[in-house]
């Protein structure tokens, strides 16, 4: 039987940590968006599926001010988009992994409080 051999390529040291360092600065930037309640409050409802803007402020009992701060916050971190129809903002994830990341965490959470780690806000 012929042997084969696989041919990897590895990158350079330097560029590879270059790229690290790149995705650990937009991980900051996207762990920044998620550490507010509210935030994720919102990334929880459009993991339901769009949604409308004013359906979003209606549910949070947000201002309309405040609302879209919040969505301003998560779009500048790519974690939602937005679309219009007409005189309508409409949001939806970016990504379909930010609605699992935010279940990992929740479930994560959970489980801390379900087994009282020592955790302390």
């Amino acid at each position: 039987m012929p042997q084969t051999t696989t041919i990897t390529h590895k990158m350079p040291r330097k560029k590879q940590n270059s790229i690290d360092q790149q995705i650990f600065e937009r991980q900051a930037v996207i762990c920044k968006a998620f550490a507010h309640p509210k935030r994720l409050h919102i990334l929880s409802i459009l993991g339901r599926g769009e949604c409308s803007f004013s359906d979003i402020q209606g549910e949070l009992a947000l201002s309309k001010a405040n609302a879209s701060q919040h969505i301003s916050i998560l779009r500048s971190a790519g974690v939602i988009g937005t679309r219009r129809n007409g005189q309508h903002l409409y949001c939806y994830l970016a990504f379909p992994e930010v609605k699992q990341a935010c279940h990992l965490i929740h479930e994560v959470l959970r489980t801390q409080i379900k087994n009282q780690r020592d955790f302390v806000l």
